[in-house]
């Protein structure tokens, strides 16, 4: 799914114009991105969890030339996936039982 087909989705299922759902799935976007840019973990129960790894600067080498190159240290978004949302895709029925 694009940018483009979420905002249209979003549109459709709170029946608000797509220029307004743009502007809430932006505003989305923006804080999530605010969030990681912060150290700070996101957390959606049921879906999943973003988090920032932190990975130390190396040595690496360029495969084509063969020349060692140095690799500085930089920070990745991860994404966990949350129980609920790894049994739905499955096809597993969610546990009614824990509620």
């Amino acid at each position: 799914m694009t940018k483009s087909e979420l905002i249209n989705s979003v549109a459709e299922k709170a029946d608000i114009t797509k220029s307004r759902s743009e502007l809430v799935v932006n505003a989305v976007f923006d804080s999530m991105t605010e969030a990681l840019k912060n150290n700070d973990g996101i957390e959606i129960r049921g879906f999943g969890s973003f988090t920032i790894r932190n990975y130390e600067a190396y040595s690496g080498r360029n495969p084509r030339t063969g020349i060692n190159v140095h690799v500085s240290s930089k920070k990745l978004p991860f994404f966990k996936v949350g129980k609920e949302l790894k049994e739905m895709i499955n096809g597993i029925a969610p546990d009614k039982s824990k509620e």
